[in-house]
This record gives structure tokens, C-alpha cells and sequence, in this order.
């Protein structure tokens, strides 16, 4: 898979998946996310190589951990998600980088939708703070 716009447009190489899903499992945790989860789907699914999973204690908390990984990835990485979804209300949010797909949730949000769990298959790793 391919990364996410401007990374050409600085002239730093690609960064891999996993050194993405890293990244962005920092900057999460950077904002005090909770649980913070890489999932690698190579060979599971085909449209991305990592999820990565996390929540913040509110809504507000999940807009601030969605804000620090797109400033981080922008500012640090000249890196935009394709595609962002549920910022309005901040119960899930999903961020698509390509071969990196993050969603933030609230606790009640992660516990009703158990993405963790559908993707039980899945090699994944909990991120220290």
C-alpha cells in the first residue's frame, strides 16, 4: 500500500506501515489516550496494513487525541489522511492514512462497536503511555 499525501512533496521517504501505526500510536498516547492498540491486518484484510485503536475519556478528549495525531503526522511528517470521519460528534472518529486507519473512540463507543474483538484474528500490541 501506499502512504498518505505530501510525504512526496517534502522529499522524506515513505514511511512504512508500521513505522506509521508507531507514530500515531505516540501522538495518541501523547494526549493521554486509554488503551492504545495496533492491530496488524497484513494478510487479513486487503485496503489497510494497521488499525490503530484507542479512546479518550470524553468526546472532547477524543477531538484532542484526533487533533494531536493530525498536527503530529502533518507537522512532523507532511502527512494528511485521505479520509476523516465523525468529528462532529466525536464518539468515533476515524482517520484513514492509507496503510494506517485509526479510530478514536469514547469508552462507551469502543465497548459497543468491539473492533478489538471482530479482529480477534489479528496479531495486535497494547502501546505504553
Amino acid at each position: 500500500m501506499s502512504g498518505s499525501s505530501l510525504a512526496g512533496a517534502q522529499g522524506s521517504p515513505e514511511p512504512t506501515g508500521v513505522e506509521l501505526a508507531d507514530w500515531i500510536a505516540g501522538y495518541a498516547a501523547d494526549k493521554k489516550a486509554i488503551d492504545v492498540t495496533v492491530l496488524d491486518l497484513r494478510g487479513v484484510i486487503g485496503y489497510t496494513d494497521y488499525f490503530v485503536v484507542c479512546s479518550g475519556n470524553t468526546e472532547r478528549q477524543a477531538k484532542a487525541i484526533h487533533d494531536g495525531i493530525h498536527l503530529g503526522c502533518k507537522n512532523e511528517h507532511g502527512l494528511l489522511p485521505r479520509r476523516v470521519e465523525g468529528t462532529t460528534e466525536s464518539r468515533w472518529i476515524l482517520m484513514d492514512y492509507l496503510d494506517v486507519v485509526v479510530h478514536v473512540f469514547t469508552p462507551e463507543a469502543r465497548d459497543f462497536y468491539r473492533l478489538e474483538q471482530l479482529w480477534g484474528e489479528a496479531p495486535k500490541r497494547l502501546v505504553e503511555a
